[in-house]
């Protein structure tokens, strides 16, 4: 089992508290590391019976769900969760891939911090069209898994844009290399960040129910 306590990094000013709850402990650890460092802070744990015990759910955030969560259990744990923290947000993790996490995370935030970034997926095409109100620094990054092997699953992530964009109308081609499954794209632009399903996990290797990217024609 692994528990990490719910801590910012020291001489970085904290965000909001943040709770991963999943089952990968090289996921819980690497996500709560990259968190930790952007101002969160951050804790997770892979004790579904005994979380309730180990964190003061009054003083956490948001909590994301890790999908491999069994549903009873995910369900159980938000009533229990609210029962004691009414204003806390859930987050319902895509995959075991931390960057993906935290682009989550990230776009969970500050509803207005989110506004000026539209973003869409065209499964025909293999395009990501984003939208910006004003001009940015932004960032596109393509994610996938490479490996499902139970209970550690590993991936791999490619930048596709970073560069200075003006406002306007944007597309970007996926590359051949990002495959049809368990692949992911987070957009950045500022404190605005938007996370895509490319293609869906397989079959088996999530317990969550998960939007689907849009059919192909």
């Amino acid at each position: 089992m692994l528990t990490l306590p719910i801590e910012a990094a020291p001489e970085v000013r904290t965000q909001s508290r943040v709770l991963i709850i999943g089952r990968s402990e090289n996921v819980l650890s690497e996500t709560v590391q990259i968190l930790r460092l952007l101002g969160y802070a951050a804790g997770a744990s892979n004790d579904f019976a005994d979380v309730m015990d180990l964190f003061d759910m009054t003083a956490v955030d948001l909590v994301v769900f890790g999908g491999m969560v069994p549903p009873d259990t995910k369900e159980r744990l938000r009533q229990q969760i609210s029962g004691r923290n009414p204003s806390v947000t859930f987050v319902q993790g895509f995959a075991g891939i931390p960057g993906v996490i935290v682009a989550q995370v990230r776009a969970a935030g500050d509803a207005s911090a989110q506004a000026g970034l539209a973003v869409a997926y065209d499964q025909e095409t293999r395009t990501v069209d984003l939208h910006l109100d004003r001009a940015e620094d932004v960032q596109v990054v393509a994610w996938w898994g490479t490996s499902f092997t139970p209970p550690e699953p590993r991936s791999t992530s490619l930048v596709l844009v970073d560069a200075y964009l003006p406002a306007g109308e944007h597309t970007v081609t996926l590359p051949a290399e990002v495959p049809s499954q368990a692949s992911f794209v987070t957009v950045a632009a500022r404190d605005a960040v938007r996370t895509l399903i490319v293609g869906p996990m397989p079959a088996g290797l999530t317990m969550a129910s998960l939007p689907q990217p849009p059919a192909t024609p």
